[in-house]
Formats: C-alpha cells, sequence, structure tokens
C-alpha cells in the first residue's frame, strides 16, 4: 500500500500543444482530464485545481514546454519540478498508467525531489545574461568573418596590428570602405605604438580588394554595430534588473578575477539564497563545477557532464 505524504496532489504531463492533468486526494475522484497550452484554458485549469483543494502540483522539467504553466501556477500551488529522469528510474508501474497518473502518484508519495527554480527576478536577469553570452559569441564570429574576408582579399593587417577592431585598425576599416584612400593614407591613420610601423602596414594593405569584399566587410561592420547597440541596451537593462541585489552584487566584486558581467551572471545562475542548497557540494554540482561519481568495479569512469539539471 503507498505511504501517503501529500493530502490532494495534482501530476502534469505537459506537451506542447497539451497538458494532461490528474488529480488525487482525500475526498477526491481520480480524474484525468485534457486542456490545451493555451493561456485561458491554463488558467480554466488551476481554477479547476484550485476548487478541488489542490495544494501541490509536479511536472517534468522537459523541453521549454514546462516554463508558461510554472509561470501561471507558481503564485497558487507548491510546485515540483521534477528530472524526468529521476521518474523513469523509480520503480512500479510506469508502462501500465498514464504519465500523469504515475507522476501524480510519485508526488503523493513524496518520491520527487524539485528542481531549483529561482525567483521571477532572478530567471529574468539570467535571460538577459544568456542572451547577451549569445550576442557576444555572434559579435565574435562577425569579426572572425571580417578576417576571412580580408585575408581572401590579401590584405595582411592583421598581421601587423595586435587588434584588427581597436581604434587604428578600425579607422583603417572604414577607409578601406570608403575606397577613396591609397595604402600610404591608409597606414598614416596609425595611431600611438602603431606609427612605427608605418611601412610594414602599407604593405600589409597591398591586396586584391574587389567591390565583393568591400560589400562582405561592410555588411558585417552594419552587424557589428547592431549587435554593440543591442549588448549596449541589455547592459543597461541587466543593471536595472541588479538593483534589488546591490548587495549581493557588490560583494562578487570583492573576489578576485571577478568583475561587473561575472557578478551578474553568478547572481543569475544561482541566485542570492543559498538556503535551497543543502551544501556546498549541491551548490558546486548546480554550477556544473562538481563532476558527477561514475565508478565500477574499482575504476573511475570520465563523467564530462555536471550531474545536476540545468533550467
Amino acid at each position: 500500500m503507498e505511504e501517503i505524504t501529500i493530502d490532494k496532489g495534482c501530476g502534469l504531463d505537459v506537451h506542447k500543444e497539451t497538458v494532461v492533468a490528474c488529480v488525487m486526494g482525500r475526498g477526491i475522484k481520480k480524474e484525468i482530464r485534457t486542456f490545451s497550452t493555451k493561456t485561458n484554458d491554463l488558467l480554466r485549469l488551476k481554477t479547476w485545481l484550485s476548487g478541488l483543494g489542490i495544494t501541490h502540483i509536479a511536472m517534468e522539467s522537459t523541453g521549454p514546454y514546462w516554463k508558461p504553466v510554472f509561470n501561471i501556477f507558481e503564485d497558487g500551488f507548491t510546485l515540483i519540478l521534477a528530472n524526468a529522469r529521476h521518474i523513469k528510474n523509480v520503480p512500479g508501474r510506469k508502462t501500465d498508467v498514464k504519465d500523469s497518473e504515475w507522476i501524480c502518484r510519485l508526488l503523493r508519495s513524496g518520491l520527487l525531489s524539485s528542481s531549483f527554480v529561482p525567483p521571477q527576478g532572478i530567471r529574468e536577469l539570467r535571460d538577459l545574461t544568456r542572451y547577451r553570452r549569445k550576442l557576444i559569441q555572434a559579435l565574435s564570429a562577425e569579426k572572425n568573418r571580417i578576417q576571412k574576408v580580408l585575408e581572401d582579399a590579401n590584405v595582411k593587417i592583421s598581421s601587423v596590428l595586435s587588434d584588427t577592431f581597436g581604434v587604428s585598425g578600425s579607422q583603417m576599416l572604414e577607409a578601406i570602405m570608403d575606397g577613396k584612400l591609397h595604402e600610404e593614407e591608409i597606414a598614416d591613420l596609425a595611431k600611438g605604438r602603431l606609427k612605427s610601423k608605418k611601412a610594414e602596414i602599407r604593405e600589409a594593405l597591398v591586396g586584391y580588394f574587389h567591390d565583393h569584399h568591400r560589400f562582405m566587410i561592410k555588411a558585417s561592420l552594419e552587424h557589428i554595430k547592431y549587435l554593440e547597440k543591442l549588448i549596449s541596451d541589455l547592459d543597461l537593462a541587466t543593471k536595472k534588473k541588479l538593483e534589488q541585489y546591490q548587495k549581493e552584487y557588490d560583494l562578487l566584486q570583492t573576489i578576485p578575477a571577478v568583475k561587473e558581467q561575472g557578478a551578474a551572471v553568478i547572481i543569475a545562475e544561482i541566485g542570492v539564497d543559498m538556503d535551497i542548497f543543502p551544501s556546498d557540494g549541491h551548490l558546486s554540482n548546480w554550477a556544473g563545477m562538481s563532476p558527477g561519481n561514475n565508478e565500477s568495479a574499482g575504476k573511475k569512469k570520465v563523467e564530462r557532464q555536471p550531474t545536476a539539471i540545468r533550467i
């Protein structure tokens, strides 16, 4: 006989288009209903569960589909976002019961542990920092693309300039795009220590530069300007989000090598409430810094993935 630890619970099997809900509990006849994932239907599901006196809801953390459901239900119930692997690994009758019913049974038996889902403010901050990282990668890709086009045109300024996109390099690229200056005039744009390398720069600028190269570089430069503006806007939005975590933000920057962006990412990924982590081991595991333990017959095997679920 199942040991019941939660009086009234609901298991949700969430898909892209539908949510299957199974309710069980004292004074509640087991019932399974299917709702669409449209907001109005989810609100009807919420009203139905509230009317039944449901206190706990469990769902699997598969794909992105659980997120809008979680957002709607988090203010009215105790939610458990369970690792799908843990649900499958629990012994029982998973093969002959519906998924939502199986989740509900595990929930009421106290066999599900919840993944760490940070508060909404932290989740929004995480969206900003992760998007910024993607944009930085796109920015680097565009710069590499320009370097590739320059090499194709046999323009070797990257062999002379340590930073093709520094002050001098950027001015030289703009002059190349304009197409009105000769190599000697472009070399004269060198600043600071680069002035001593004018002869090398002049030689590096001699290439087979065609209109096609100019078009490709111009397209990349325009994209770079757009990305830099978007990154700047993200930084402003991130700074505003961090105002409520200013104390933690400042303290993190006292750690050697942790600067503004690093501190923002740390807060976005692990939050500011350390009480949710039972130990420092759990925290390092969540942060992806703790390797899993995969040992058999006295031999340790390489564990390449962190054991925590990343939301």
